[in-house]
């Protein structure tokens, strides 16, 4: 009854003094990159309507390469007016956070996706259509594979531009994760980047029912691990009375202060607080692709469209790693000694896991799913620190890895043979002496995954080993090494089978990209042998990005 009156006397308040009602206030330039990207997704979606079907390629695909840019430049103006230091603080009416690690986030997520967007347009590779050149996604998603509606389209010379929009879409939900600052917002953005990943996943051109399946998949798990979360925000309500972050770790900390009649029988529960923040936590690991919530990863980067299982295994891991850290290290950092020993375990079945299992692949999209389950295991490492280093060392490790994973998939595109992409690691056998510069750089990339001296891999590993050793994880940095070792054995195998065997004369070719590939390729190279070789700049970097405004 009391939250009964309570409801009402808020009503009756409210009628009795109109105009009272505060309007919200909304930083809108320190909010500018997120609303950039989703204002031009919008305008995205508006251009597919209305401009004619010839020049929608060409208009999508620079209003995501501006929007994109744009976004980036405000992420930077940002950071150099000093919101990610001294003026760090929560907008948006407390829904927001705007701090080092947001922008650190936030930027590594933009540069990632522009690269992304550059292997999306890709039109070279597969040989033209009925003298039309095709993408790497189905003409006329909603045909029936294989159907009549889908040989027209194909016939017509149809493509997929909603793409750009979509990915745009997937990017402002991304944006807004790692920055969020109370639950609600964290599970909108979930959802906002979520069902565009999902679309993204049953769009590809050749293997159809391959790529429905992976997003039927990654929709049924996802929407699980939704549940999941949202379940855990709900404990979490009913555990603190507040969904923002600095509301529960109060709560955590001091107890409840200052009771709410409506949850007075259930604040400070802490049944309701470690239930409730499992949950969470379990929403979360899913997203980064932790064992055991894993077994979406292989079947989903297998079937999705090649471009699209890049953009996905680099910017999600970034945004799901960044949201997992604001709350472990703002919302829960009064529960360290419940959580830390959890995510150990985690960690450590994670490294493992990925590691052995991949060495049993024979598809090279697989292998790379298994070896990002791995990296997520070294990237916890970092995170179970709970130390300013930690917090700097993964954020470094995403940004290195983001263009390692972004770089090797776009090579995976170039192998193909009649059916599309070769992705059986039998077929890959004597590349080097094929196309040797082609081999040459997926080499580079092998390397930098297992994280051999002079690469990003190597800085990365190296940074958040340290960071975990000095935080007492001795044991779990000899697990990551070991690990590392099992990963390496893989990895040195593939470069192995492209050097050292001989071609089959029946082999896939290698396709000429245009230069939007070669450049996304270009850039993941050089982003790993800068990191690898000059590494320092960008670990200060990270390091002045790695404190969280509470």
């Amino acid at each position: 009854m009391s939250s009964v009156a309570s409801v009402h006397s808020l009503w009756t308040v409210a009628a009795g003094a109109p105009g009272k009602i505060p309007a919200p206030h909304i930083e809108y330039a320190q909010l500018s990159p997120t609303l950039i990207v989703l204002g031009a997704a919008v305008i995205g979606i508006v251009l597919e309507a209305f401009v004619p079907r010839r020049h929608r390629y060409y208009s999508q695909l620079l209003l995501a390469l501006v929007a994109l840019a744009a976004a980036f430049a405000a992420v930077i103006g940002l950071a150099a007016g000093g919101f990610g230091s001294s003026k760090a603080h929560i907008a948006a009416m407390g829904a927001l956070a705007v701090d080092g690690p947001a922008l650190f986030l936030q930027g590594t997520i933009l540069l990632v996706s522009l690269v992304a967007v550059f292997t999306f347009a890709e039109r070279r590779l597969d040989p033209a259509a009925h003298g039309n050149r095709v993408d790497s996604f189905a003409a006329q998603p909603a045909a029936v594979p294989g159907g009549a509606a889908e040989q027209a389209a194909v016939k017509a010379g149809f493509t997929t531009t909603e793409v750009f929009p979509i990915a745009l879409f997937a990017v402002g939900g991304m944006l807004v994760f790692p920055a969020a600052n109370d639950l609600l917002t964290l599970f909108i953005a979930l959802e906002v980047f979520s069902l565009p990943l999902y679309i993204l996943c049953a769009l590809a051109r050749r293997q159809r029912l391959l790529s429905q399946e992976a997003a039927v998949k990654y929709f049924l798990l996802g929407a699980f691990s939704s549940a999941f979360l949202l379940f855990g925000v709900a404990l979490l309500y009913g555990y603190a009375g507040t969904v923002t972050y600095a509301g529960i770790a109060e709560v955590i900390s001091d107890g409840a202060k200052q009771i709410d009649p409506a949850l007075a029988g259930t604040m400070g529960n802490d049944a309701l607080l470690l239930i409730g923040a499992a949950l969470v936590l379990m929403g979360l690991l899913f997203k980064v692709g932790a064992v055991p919530f894993h077994m979406w990863t292989p079947d989903v980067y297998q079937g999705a469209p090649t471009p699209v299982t890049g953009f996905m295994a680099a910017a999600t891991k970034v945004a799901a790693f960044g949201a997992l850290l604001r709350l472990l290290y703002v919302v829960l950092p009064g529960m360290r000694w419940d959580w830390q020993p959890v995510m150990w375990g985690v960690a450590i079945i994670t490294m493992l896991g990925g590691a052995i299992v991949a060495i049993t692949q024979t598809d090279i999209k697989r292998l790379l799913a298994y070896s990002s389950i791995a990296h997520a295991g070294f990237i916890l490492a970092g995170v179970i620190a709970t130390s300013e280093e930690g917090i700097s060392s993964v954020l470094f490790y995403l940004g290195a890895y983001s263009f390692v994973t972004l770089g090797a998939f776009a090579v995976v595109t170039l192998v193909r043979d009649a059916g599309g992409e070769a992705t059986q690691l039998s077929k890959w056998a004597g590349l080097g002496r094929r196309s040797p510069l082609v081999a040459a750089v997926f080499a580079v990339f092998l390397l930098a995954f297992a994280g051999i001296p002079l690469t990003s891999g190597f800085a990365g590993k190296f940074a958040v080993f340290k960071a975990a050793a000095q935080s007492g994880a001795g044991w779990l940095v000899v697990v990551g090494v070991l690990s590392s070792a099992i990963a390496a054995f893989f990895y040195i195998r593939v470069i192995v089978l492209m050097f050292f065997n001989e071609p089959k004369a029946d082999g896939p070719t290698v396709a000429v990209p245009s230069p939007l590939t070669t450049t996304a390729i270009a850039i993941g190279v050089a982003v790993t042998l800068v990191l690898g070789l000059a590494p320092q700049y960008f670990l200060d970097l990270a390091g002045q990005a790695g404190v969280f405004v509470r």
